[in-house]
């Protein structure tokens, strides 16, 4: 790639958009993820009787949010995938097509 390619690439109003909102969405999901994850390390740490409670058996509320946080992890990454799937990849193949001149 040379320079007037990577000047007219970084020059595009839809290359801007695509980084504005990738950023952006991807530091919301990562500041979801890190909020719950730390408030289940501070529930541990200073209410530990609440992890303790059972639910049945020898299955505690802790292991429950913590599967919980599991699944959440993966339902964000589905989300964040979903998304650059259409959005991200519609902007990407405009960048493409105006870079290029070539429609995909």
């Amino acid at each position: 790639m040379d320079d007037k390619m990577l000047a007219r690439i970084e020059g595009d109003p839809n290359y801007r958009a695509l980084v504005k909102e990738r950023t952006a969405f991807g530091w919301t999901l990562a500041i979801i993820m890190l909020v719950l994850y730390y408030a289940y390390i501070a529930i541990v740490a200073f209410i530990p009787s609440v992890i303790a409670i059972k639910v049945t058996g020898t299955i505690t509320v802790g292991i429950f949010l913590g599967a919980g946080l599991i699944v959440l992890s993966i339902l964000l990454t589905g989300i964040y995938v979903a998304r650059a799937n259409s959005r991200y990849d519609d902007l990407t193949r405009a960048i493409v097509a105006s870079a290029t001149g070539v429609a995909k």
